[in-house]
């Protein structure tokens, strides 16, 4: 076996171990969200009064409940998937900062959601999901590498219609999340948009020392003809 061959297995053997890492945790979590509603509709329980309820004190306990409770299947289906396939792109390109970044995206929504939405209960993961859209969008703004901008542009094209959520509109829908969710999001990518990859601290790198490569080229005379002039 080759050094090459050897290499494309290590190579191999990480990819995988990464895309099992990141995929972990938003398969489990869609599970759960899955199990809680199926018992819901088995058991006919209603668990909305585990949602966030603004500026009460028993509300409070929503803001880590409200994302695993849902109002029917359609509002389970339409956030499972965005949320399963958001969560995955941040455990898997932002793996350094992604625990951190997701904490702060649930709890702080969860949170300005009770100090500032509407009073009525306020449930279901789309808020966790504006700000993951949101942190993904504005990490390629704010970082402004090739991986951020192109998971950027990415988001845009999948999820562009969500903009459309955070103004008032459909009765039922709490708009306030969506909004307060992406502000959140925003938030969160301007925080840790200095806590780069190992592979975009490579990147960046690599542009200096090509910057400094045509740097060092940029001349109109040869480096050594003002200091041979030096002495005239």
């Amino acid at each position: 076996m080759t050094s090459i061959e050897k290499l494309q297995i290590v190579t191999e053997a990480s990819i995988k171990h990464k895309f099992l890492s990141a995929v972990r945790f938003p398969l489990y979590f869609v599970l759960t969200i899955w199990i809680i509603h199926l018992f819901s509709w088995i058991t006919g329980i209603s668990l909305h009064w585990l949602g966030i309820y603004p500026r009460t004190t028993s509300g409070l306990m929503g803001v880590i409940s409200a994302p695993f409770i849902h109002g029917d299947f359609l509002h389970l289906f339409s956030n499972s998937i965005p949320f399963l396939l958001l969560t995955f792109m941040l455990f898997f390109f932002y793996r350094k900062i992604a625990v951190q970044s997701f904490v702060l995206i649930y709890l702080m929504t969860g949170l300005l959601v009770w100090i500032f939405a509407r009073s009525s209960f306020h449930i279901g993961a789309s808020g966790v999901i504006y700000g993951l859209v949101a942190f993904i969008f504005w990490s390629g703004i704010f970082r402004r590498n090739i991986k951020s901008i192109v998971l950027a542009l990415v988001v845009t094209v999948l999820y562009s219609g969500y903009f459309l959520g955070i103004v008032p509109g459909e009765e039922g829908i709490s708009w306030e999340s969506h909004l307060l969710g992406g502000i959140v999001g925003i938030l969160v990518a301007f925080i840790y948009r200095s806590d780069l990859e190992q592979e975009e601290l490579e990147q960046r790198k690599k542009e200096w020392d090509s910057e400094l490569e045509l740097g060092e080229q940029t001349y109109y005379f040869p480096p050594d003809v003002f200091d041979d002039n030096k002495g005239l």
